[in-house]
């Protein structure tokens, strides 16, 4: 073979041996994976701030219902170490774990506890904001919260979206959040035009709510006309008299049993606080129109969650529709 022809050969077997091994080789540009993003969550003050989370994190305490509904809702329940305890039956599963660990209550947090557990992200919610500093020296605290501005349907789909993507979950929001607007039209449909109290009983009293707290769905975004909206700013409402009730006489009457929220023993039911003679001269008791909440747990302490929406919306459905 000439000479000529034998560096031919040489060089079209080098050429073919150096794109046999680029097929080979990794790609030029890999993909990093993200380690932090950046969420906007309150702080210890209730202020909104940017705050630096770990990016899809395997370790997860939580604190507060309506976070736990959401990572539940997200597929992300697994993550979970640490949480506080919960009559919740469809949380139930995240106490009964002896492999997740007993952080106290989402009023008081074991800290040691917490810390023991070595989270990476820890959330909670209003009940604990006195304790954000003190949980921040652990792990980055999400705190997130119901804004009565835009409302409890909207918080629950802008908290999950939150939460949604520190796992890069976005998509599964709207798929998990996307009939609760129909729902909320057909009740207002039922609701337009009339008039309702809404009440807690504790302790043997009857607190009236306004619209600026718990169940403020039912005047804000389903329309009742509240005639206690111009009256409480109390999360827990104002103390009223029944003949304050009978007075403003409204067509509904929806009450919310705290004893029975918060289990407390031997506390006097709901129905035998409110309907005694006073309230049965009341239009929306000669209407059968006084709503016992049917899931007061949910209503009470786990506001905000997805699951916990579903069953809000339930109780009212159930009860006007």
């Amino acid at each position: 073979m000439k000479l000529k022809s034998l560096l031919t050969v040489v060089l079209a077997g080098a050429m073919m041996s150096s794109v046999v091994a680029c097929g080979q080789s990794e790609p030029v540009e890999q993909e990093v994976q993200q380690e932090n993003i950046t969420i906007q969550s309150l702080n210890g003050n209730k202020e909104v701030v940017d705050l630096e989370v770990p990016y899809d994190p395997e370790r997860i305490a939580v604190l507060d219902m309506a976070a736990l509904d959401i990572l539940d809702n997200l597929g992300v329940g697994d993550r979970v170490v640490g949480t506080a305890t919960t009559s919740l039956e469809y949380l139930s599963s995240y106490v009964d774990n002896e492999e997740i660990v007993n952080l106290g209550t989402i009023k008081e947090a074991d800290l040691e506890a917490v810390m023991e557990c070595e989270p990476e992200v820890i959330f909670i919610g209003g009940r604990l904001a006195s304790s954000y500093d003190a949980l921040s020296e652990i792990a980055p605290v999400v705190y997130l919260s119901t804004d009565q501005e835009i409302g409890v349907v909207e918080s629950v789909s802008k908290n999950a979206e939150t939460i949604a993507s520190m796992f890069g979950l976005e998509a599964e929001v709207e798929e998990k959040t996307s009939e609760f607007a129909d729902r909320i039209e057909k009740l207002a449909e039922a609701a337009q035009g009339k008039t309702a109290l809404v009440g807690l009983t504790t302790s043997g009293s009857f607190n009236l709510l306004g619209n600026d707290g718990r169940c403020s769905i039912i005047g804000v975004e389903i329309g009742f006309d509240n005639l206690a909206a111009q009256d409480s700013t109390s999360t827990h409402g104002n103390e009223s008299s029944f003949e304050t009730v009978v007075e403003k006489n409204p067509d509904y009457i929806f009450v919310l049993d705290r004893d029975s929220a918060i289990g407390s023993d031997g506390a006097q039911l709901a129905k035998d606080i409110v309907e005694n003679e006073l309230i049965a001269g009341t239009d929306a008791y000669k209407s059968g129109n006084i709503i016992y909440l049917e899931n007061p747990a949910v209503w009470y302490t786990a506001e905000g969650g997805i699951t916990a929406l579903d069953i809000m919306l339930s109780d009212l459905e159930n009860s006007i529709l």
